[in-house]
């Protein structure tokens, strides 16, 4: 093999593909959701993956107005069209084609993310990443990641956009030492291949966006998720891009195996710290 597989000697198969359900939040923003509550166990430290995707600006002009969040961290990660984040603790930042904005809101944050545009394709995700219990009251942290900025490794017939983690010697643009998150924007040609080590006790999925893959001999075509098995022994995942080639994410993350008690944008351990975070939003006190 070439150093675009690493040598994996026990690449992981897929265990389920998963189509998504179509769903709306915020003012009526149509998207789809990939990784539903139901998965967050088994994704565990990962909770959502919200696809959006249209040209037409009915599904998207409302955005998400002034809404809290405790507990944990939302990434977003726009392919097309102009975002606005503003929030509690004064951070303002535009998210446009490329760029990331990784939120963690800690102990609570409230913010909007706006459509800066009145036509026009507007496609991104947003995942939210879990925080471990001792950090979910910590101060709220933000960082706005042009595209510029997003660290890339090129490959023979395919490119690394590496959002978190590393992928080939490259460090991508955030670390995090409790979930170790693994964010990988892949494209791939037709026919080329990609490897990735992964530690066998991660979590780990890929989602296609455009073109199809296969792992392990098993296709995962356009909008869907496939859930990566966790085998025994296991050394990484190889992709290989399919005859009109591919772009997908390929996410991982160490579980924190800790309890998930959540209520809408709240996510803490316990249904007592739910209760208390409700109470502190109630009460204005929650930023």
């Amino acid at each position: 093999m070439d150093s675009t597989t690493l040598a994996l000697l026990a690449p992981r198969g897929v265990e389920r593909i998963i189509q998504g359900q179509a769903t709306s939040d915020g003012a009526g923003v149509r998207m789809t959701r990939l990784l539903t509550q139901d998965l967050q166990r088994r994704l565990d430290p990962f909770l959502m993956l919200d696809l959006f995707g249209t040209d037409n600006p009915g599904d998207y002009i409302g955005g998400f107005p002034d809404h809290p969040h405790r507990g944990f961290e939302t990434i977003t990660y726009m392919l097309q069209g102009r975002m606005r984040h503003r929030d509690s603790v004064g951070n303002n930042g535009l998210l446009v084609p490329g760029a990331v904005q990784w939120m963690s809101a800690g102990r609570g944050v409230i913010h909007s993310e706006m459509p800066e545009q009145l036509e026009g394709a507007m496609e991104g995700f947003q995942l939210w990443l879990n925080l471990p219990g001792r950090e979910k009251m910590r101060q709220p942290w933000y960082r706005d990641i042009p595209s510029a900025e997003v660290p890339e490794w090129q490959g023979e017939g395919v490119l690394a956009r590496v959002i978190a983690g590393q992928a080939h010697g490259v460090a991508g643009a955030v670390q995090r030492a409790a979930t170790a998150p693994l964010y990988l924007d892949l494209h791939l040609q037709p026919g080329a291949v990609f490897g990735q080590p992964l530690p066998a006790p991660h979590n780990a999925f890929v989602v296609v966006y455009r073109g199809e893959l296969s792992v392990a001999g098993t296709v995962v075509r356009t909008r869907r998720m496939a859930i990566l098995a966790n085998s025994p022994g296991s050394d990484g995942v190889v992709l290989r891009g399919g005859e009109a080639g591919a772009r997908a994410l390929l996410v991982a993350g160490q579980p924190l195996k800790e309890p998930i008690a959540q209520y809408g944008p709240f996510v803490m351990n316990t249904q007592q710290e739910i209760f208390q975070a409700v109470h502190d939003f109630n009460a204005g006190r929650l930023a």
